[in-house]
């Protein structure tokens, strides 16, 4: 009878575990531009389509959305393992490749308390843009030649968000790489989306651009090839604390499968859908779960 009573206690324990664990509320952060939007999004609708209750919490900043990730008031969000490693660690990621990038950002934040699930194939590295067939930069192919104009003296004007020129891995870095300096009153700093703007009405000679954003195409731009190979791999992984992983491990399985689908041309064309088409994010995040089975 007394064995009998615990394994009814033992499965109960069992249970009232298994239902704790997919009723937990998790926080899902995300930053302020359209793809970590859209992941944010999409990882909610995930999530909760598992059981989870959620309470998102995106549209900030780096550094803030890190730092609230590294305190706890975050649980989850899509990082780029670039942004941990230079701007986040303070570390280089010279003659890394993107497998070397992502095992020393896995090492690093371990002590962070934050542990990296699996790695997407998208790679949202920075990149410098001219439209296609403009006159003043039609010479301009890689960043020595742009290095180059601005030695030269050329007045070409640089659409930039507000954390580019203030980062080792922007335009901090690409400076003393290829050894130039845009002046001042040549860089025009607004918020990340309206630089695409910027460049196809023509305020703009250069535009800060992200790989993966659908505009590029859309718009005709063309990436300024990074002939000295600065801009380091930002793949994008989805970033739990650990305490909260350990407290859910079911999180890992569907976060790490919404990574295996997710590659450079994916990302492009679901942000796209967005910019371009100017479709509900909600609507975009939910078709894309559907298609791919995820929910």
């Amino acid at each position: 009878m007394i064995r009998y009573m615990k394994r009814i206690l033992t499965g109960f324990a069992a249970f009232a575990l298994s239902v704790s664990a997919a009723s937990a509320e998790i926080t899902v952060g995300g930053k302020n531009f359209t793809e970590q939007l859209l992941m944010a999004e999409m990882t909610t609708q995930l999530l909760e389509a598992k059981g989870f209750d959620v309470n998102k919490s995106d549209g900030m900043g780096s550094t803030v959305l890190r730092k609230a990730q590294v305190n706890g008031q975050v649980d989850v969000y899509w990082e780029y393992t670039g942004t941990s490693l230079v701007t986040y660690n303070k570390a280089s990621a010279e003659g890394l490749s993107p497998e070397q990038t992502i095992n020393k950002v896995r090492k690093l934040d371990k002590k962070q308390g934050l542990t990296w699930l699996n790695c997407s194939d998208a790679n949202n590295t920075y990149a410098l843009a001219v439209k296609e067939g403009a006159d003043n930069t039609g010479d301009i192919k890689t960043l020595s030649d742009l290095a180059a104009a601005y030695g030269e003296g050329r007045e070409l004007m640089m659409a930039v968000n507000a954390e580019f020129p203030h980062r080792e891995d922007g335009l901090i870095g690409l400076e003393k790489e290829y050894d130039f300096r845009v002046p001042r009153p040549m860089r025009a700093p607004m918020d990340s989306g309206l630089t695409y703007s910027a460049l196809n009405e023509d305020e703009a000679d250069i535009a800060l651009v992200f790989a993966t954003d659908g505009r590029i195409e859309a718009f005709d731009f063309r990436l300024l090839e990074d002939d000295k190979g600065f801009f380091p791999n930002y793949a994008l992984c989805p970033v739990v604390r650990s305490d909260t992983l350990k407290e859910n491990p079911k999180l890992r399985g569907p976060l790490n499968r919404l990574a295996s689908k997710l590659d450079d041309a994916t990302m492009q064309r679901l942000n796209a859908r967005v910019d371009v088409d100017k479709v509900e994010i909600r609507k975009v995040a939910r078709e894309f779960l559907k298609e791919q089975g995820l929910i």
